[in-house]
């Protein structure tokens, strides 16, 4: 029987493979999709069990180039690297992959694709990668492709895990049930003709400068306080699914992730507005700074009597 890495072996192993891999992690996307594209976070998961990485640069742009150096337990080097294709934060990178040997020479040649889709705060990791092998030990890396990432998304739980220790903590959460259907409600959230009707604390107006719903499309106003004071508000859409969930994120500052869910019930809408910042400290921050809890139920109370003309 032929050893295994026998040339007699490799003639029986595809050149070629693609692998798809799911997993759900406990974190806003926003800080998942970072951990793919800041080579201090990345390179703390990146590779193998027990594989670290001593370089780690990524020129996270359209045409930019990654490189990473992935060190085994026993000290050998595996470069590695590719340039970005696509990048729509925080959905989806698509970026080529080749493994390389120390001289740099290209052993495998592939693209790998990364979706990140929001879920109740948490962030479904969908990767698809595909590789062709260029020299003949070609299969055998291809064979401990699957192995090999999931020890990765393996570790780069872990790292998420205690970066985000209580998600809870970081959160806002308000809900409210309303005597309206949640096509009217979702509208009302959607039509800049209805928003700057009801919109934002007792006493607050705004200016609507643009509201372009669609995933990637912005929502920028200025929102007027009683005392005077303006506040301008810049926010960029992420994810719209009519008529059931709005995603979007608000800075500079205060810098958060908003997701807004409409759930029927018998008729009427039952609202849950959750808004998820990095730390805990920035919560409470926003909590103090602008009575962000109080505002947020004096804005439902507005939107409450909106809808109730609406009827």
């Amino acid at each position: 029987m032929p050893a295994k890495n026998s040339p007699a072996l490799a003639d029986t192993l595809p050149m070629e493979r693609e692998v798809t891999i799911t997993r759900i992690f406990d974190a806003p996307r926003a800080l998942v999709f970072q951990a793919w594209t800041n080579p201090h976070h990345m390179a703390q998961w990146f590779g193998p069990k027990n594989w670290t990485n001593p370089v780690c640069e990524l020129d996270v742009k359209p045409g930019g180039a990654w490189r990473i150096v992935m060190r085994a337990p026993n000290g050998a080097e595996y470069p590695c690297g590719g340039v970005y294709r696509e990048i729509v934060a925080p959905e989806r990178l698509v970026f080529t992959n080749i493994a390389m040997d120390t001289a740099g020479n290209h052993l495998l040649d592939g693209l790998t694709t990364v979706i990140f889709a929001e879920e109740n705060g948490k962030t479904k990791l969908t990767l698809i990668t595909r590789a062709k092998g260029l020299v003949p030990q070609a299969p055998y890396m291809l064979e401990g492709m699957e192995a090999g990432w999931s020890q990765s998304l393996d570790k780069l739980a872990t790292t998420l895990s205690s970066a985000v220790p209580d998600v809870s903590a970081r959160e806002i959460v308000i809900t409210r049930t309303f005597n309206a259907p949640r096509e009217l409600v979702f509208a009302a959230w959607t039509d800049p003709a209805h928003i700057g009707r009801w919109y934002g604390p007792n006493g607050f107006t705004i200016t609507m400068h643009e509201m372009d719903v669609r995933p990637g499309g912005h929502w920028r106003f200025i929102m007027h306080g009683p005392d005077g004071a303006d506040y301008l508000n810049e926010n960029q859409y992420l994810e719209i699914v009519k008529p059931e969930r709005l995603v979007y994120l608000h800075g500079p500052v205060p810098k958060f992730q908003a997701t807004v869910t409409f759930e029927n019930e018998n008729g009427k809408t039952r609202l849950t507005m959750r808004t998820t910042f990095a730390t805990a400290e920035e919560r409470e921050w926003v909590v103090k700074t602008y009575h962000a809890m109080e505002g947020g139920k004096q804005t439902l109370a507005r939107l409450a009597e909106f809808l109730e003309l609406q009827s």
